[in-house]
């Protein structure tokens, strides 16, 4: 008889920052050990039967944002942040299949010899064939972050939960790590979380899972075995819902 619990979630979409690949020992944007720890807890909820997609950030590289108080054009910018996260899917996409999961990279700004254009579609037929979505490239767009094409791909992809891996156990009143008084919510309500004005998500993101009914769950990445109890239905971290 299995002893894989039941799993209430079954098509996931996980935003990962870019932050999450860089090691702060060695100064590396992207660890090659740090990624396959990442691949390491993928494929075990992989193995459960989820079905997964990832978007990831790019702020390991290049931030948009962060140009733009540079001196660089805000559209640029943005643009040379999209790069930088098809720079880190690749890299994921390595340590992936390193790990014996099969994966593509998909993206929003074509890239076809590196990489296949986002297809609705093709998207839905490789999750179908039990491949893992690394998604690169935002939404396509400048003025539009990672959180907001997160949210975007677990629409289209009807996913039953996005979940955003942090270094932190959750939402928090403020930053705790330099806020000791800070105190962490247990369940949000999307609208709580964008009257509360809440820097764990862009409002934009919160919208879009409000409007279509995905439940968000901001969780500690690096603990072990979260996930694995998360897509069990355990109560892990925040969840931001109806």
């Amino acid at each position: 008889m299995s002893t894989t619990p039941p799993l209430k979630y079954r098509r996931i979409l996980l935003k990962l920052s870019g932050e999450a690949l860089r090691s702060k020992a060695s100064g590396l944007s992207i660890d090659p050990e740090i990624v396959d720890g990442i691949a390491k807890r993928i494929k075990t909820v992989v193995e459960m039967g989820v079905e997964l997609a990832v978007v990831v950030g790019g702020g390991n590289i290049f931030r948009g944002i962060s140009g733009e108080l540079g001196g660089i054009d805000r559209t640029s910018g943005d643009y040379m942040g999209m790069l930088a996260t098809i720079i880190n899917a690749l890299a994921l996409q390595n340590g992936f299949e390193h790990n014996g999961m099969d994966t593509r990279v998909l993206t929003a700004i074509d890239m076809q010899k590196v990489a296949e254009p986002f297809i609705l579609r093709r998207a839905l037929r490789h999750l179908h064939k039990g491949r893992v979505l690394i998604f690169g490239g935002g939404t396509g767009n400048p003025y539009f972050s990672t959180d907001s094409a997160a949210a975007l791909r677990a629409s289209e992809l009807g996913a039953n939960l996005l979940m955003k891996g942090t270094k932190v156990d959750g939402i928090y009143s403020a930053d705790p790590v330099k806020d000791p008084t800070a105190t962490r919510y247990d369940t949000l309500t999307y609208d709580e979380a964008l009257h509360k004005n809440l820097k764990v998500m862009d409002g934009a993101a919160f919208s879009l899972c409000r409007e279509n009914h995905i439940p968000i769950i901001v969780f500690n990445f690096f603990e072990a075995g979260v996930m694995e109890r998360i897509v069990a239905g355990e109560r892990v971290g925040t969840i931001v819902g109806a």
